[in-house]
């Protein structure tokens, strides 16, 4: 099966670059489109307290978000078509991001590996709702 637009869900993390790893060698062979997703930090899960700071807090993240996705691109050899920084809940994100699209990839990275953490994945809930296509790839340590 060949794929013309895969998204990728990436997290300001080494292992990322597993992920568009991945996805460029699923997307070669059919010159596909990639787009790459990640979550903003939001600061005010780091302190409450800090809360005059919390604007500054929040530029300086979304800069190293943003010089994060500038990285992974660079060191992807295949060009990616867009990236995305999201707040809130990725799922929503990642449903509307496939409607409107058509992506009919989505490629996520599982940190999980007991039966039972699995079943507790953030990305259950991509694949429980998506109407596309979901790839899991695992993620550190076996």
């Amino acid at each position: 099966m060949s794929y013309a637009h895969l998204l990728v869900s990436v997290a300001v993390s080494p292992e990322s670059h597993q992920l568009v790893a991945r996805a460029v060698s699923i997307a070669r062979p059919t010159n596909a489109r990639i787009t790459l997703i990640t979550l903003a930090a939001e600061p005010e899960m780091y302190n409450q307290l800090a809360a005059p700071m919390l604007e500054d807090i929040r530029d300086v993240l979304q800069e190293e978000t943003q010089q994060f996705l500038r990285e992974l691109v660079e060191k992807a050899q295949y060009p990616v078509y867009d990236t995305v920084i999201a707040t809130g809940e990725l799922n929503e994100h990642i449903l509307s991001m496939c409607r409107k699209q058509n992506i009919d990839l989505v490629i996520c990275g599982n940190h999980n590996h007991s039966f039972f953490s699995r079943a507790a994945c953030s990305a259950k809930s991509i694949v429980a709702s998506s109407q596309v296509d979901v790839l899991l790839v695992p993620l550190g340590g076996k």
